[in-house]
């Protein structure tokens, strides 16, 4: 993950965004919106930390975005070809042990171990793989089952990295073999790629692939044309095999968040930076509008008002050219937390970019860079998503696409004493098959005289993967309207059933 530009600062807590409600009305009542966090190992935050210390860390982050309304986490479990997870291909990760190749101990998967904690809360969880990089600038050694150990020749090294080869079949099949794993073996939601393609420039080095190109260019004249093509197999091929895996696991991809500038194209965007499509060899609109990805997540880490990448530039273009699939927001929060509202230097970007968002009609959700920065409430920023603009729940944006149709509706809606205190029980509706197997429940509740509308986000009281709720018994003279709907795997949504009770 490329961050750009985030050194915070102790005057960040005199930016402390403190907006008026009428700012985020839009947002808070979204029913349906992306809303995840980056969780990333290559800082090193986790590095030798240990077992106990780990899980201690992530449960608190992970409690705190739960409460900040976050929906979806983005655990990174490969950031140089090692593993956060138990790997048959790759070693395990020394920015989770310290040395790569050493197992944790006392032994755990940090993978499987997320996967029922975030589900036990409620959000998705995203598996974040960075796929071509295999050494970072800060790794000195690989231990001998790394793939650049093996087959050195797989790999070349530039920026003081190593990359592998984008231009070798072999390593799209070896990558979409880790990917096919990691999907197999874990309940996971969606497989997350990053912006690292073809690597950022650095200057005065060139990509070794003269070899490569002679082999494989297809008759390709266009040096910069056959790279792009080779990414793009890359992306079909990885989207191919996901979706040959589990067809409900989503496929996403943060690329930078330049596609083009104007003086590069007639569509390009009225900015002055680094390209995914001429640098990186990347083309995103090519993906979104084939359908390869299921989501898109452009880094926007700039602030309103950045003289190379404005911020509301840049949303307003993505809004505009990247809406055959879901598109979500990359936010940065130290940045956000640190610049000023242009129009209003006492408070923090916060509330513009919030209201930017609400105006755009294709943008449905956001990524914060990164989660411990929420966790940490940086500008306020984590006290603002929960008292206002992530104040209610919200559902997964539909992707209908992968499934449409709801599942049916809940049986046997009843309320029950029992020895631990008043339960609205309810049965599973029948379904066969992951498109029609009800995955999660969403528990409404509305007062005496209030019409039972399912739409309110405000309304709801649980989101919940039991069969049960506790009812917060008083003193049996009030008559409220409990509703309970079913989730399928892409959280379309079943037709409620009603049940009064007094409380």
């Amino acid at each position: 993950m490329k961050k750009l530009f985030v050194i915070i600062i102790a005057a960040v807590a005199l930016l402390s965004g403190c907006s008026s409600s009428r700012n985020a009305t839009a947002d808070s009542r979204h029913k349906r919106e992306f809303r995840g966090a980056w969780i990333q190992c290559v800082n090193g935050q986790f590095t030798g930390m240990g077992t106990q210390a780990m899980q201690q860390t992530l449960a608190r982050q992970l409690d705190e975005l739960k409460r900040d309304g976050v929906n979806a986490i983005f655990f990174q479990v490969r950031a140089e070809c090692d593993a956060l997870y138990a790997s048959p291909y790759e070693p395990w990760s020394r920015f989770l042990t310290g040395v790569q190749g050493k197992a944790p101990a006392p032994y755990w998967d940090p993978l499987a171990w997320m996967v029922e904690q975030c589900h036990r809360r409620g959000m998705e969880l995203h598996a974040w793989i960075n796929p071509y990089r295999a050494k970072t600038t800060g790794t000195t050694s690989l231990a001998a089952t790394h793939i650049v150990s093996r087959q050195p020749g797989r790999a070349f090294a530039y920026g003081g990295q190593m990359i592998l080869n984008p231009g070798m079949p072999e390593n799209r099949e070896y990558i979409c073999s880790v990917v096919a794993d990691i999907v197999r073996r874990y309940d996971v939601d969606g497989l997350h790629i990053d912006d690292y393609f073809y690597p950022y420039p650095a200057a005065g080095q060139t990509i070794p692939d003269d070899a490569q190109y002679r082999l494989y260019s297809n008759g390709i004249a266009d040096r910069g044309d056959w790279r792009r093509y080779n990414v793009n197999l890359f992306i079909k091929q990885l989207a191919d095999t996901i979706k040959g895996v589990k067809p409900w696991v989503k496929f996403g991809v943060s690329p930078f968040g330049i596609y083009r500038n104007k003086r590069s194209s007639a569509i390009g965007s009225q900015t002055n930076g680094l390209q995914n499509y001429d640098d990186l060899y990347a083309d995103v609109l090519l993906w979104v509008n084939n359908g390869w990805v299921d989501y898109c997540v452009p880094q926007l880490y700039w602030q309103i008002g950045h003289p190379a990448a404005d911020y509301k530039t840049l949303i307003e273009w993505w809004n505009k050219y990247a809406s055959a699939r879901p598109l979500f927001i990359g936010e940065d929060v130290e940045r956000t937390a640190k610049y000023p509202d242009p129009d209003n230097p006492r408070q923090n970007q916060l509330p513009a970019k919030r209201a930017l968002h609400s105006r755009m009609g294709n943008v449905g959700g956001t990524v914060l860079w990164y989660a411990k920065a929420v966790v940490d409430n940086i500008g306020n920023y984590g006290t603002m998503l929960r008292d206002v603009y992530w104040k209610y729940p919200a559902l997964q944006p539909a992707m209908p696409f992968i499934d449409g149709k709801a599942p049916g509706k809940v049986r046997k809606l009843k309320p029950v004493w029992t020895a631990d205190g008043y339960i609205l029980f309810w049965t599973a509706p029948k379904g066969r098959g992951w498109k029609d197997e009800a995955q999660q429940y969403v528990v409404y509740r509305f007062a005496p005289g209030e019409k039972v509308d399912t739409s309110d986000p405000s309304k709801i009281v649980a989101i919940t993967r039991q069969t049960f709720v506790s009812l917060p018994y008083e003193d049996g003279e009030t008559k409220y309207t409990y509703a309970v709907t079913a989730l399928d795997r892409m959280q379309n949504e079943s037709k409620p059933v009603k049940k009064k009770v007094k409380l």
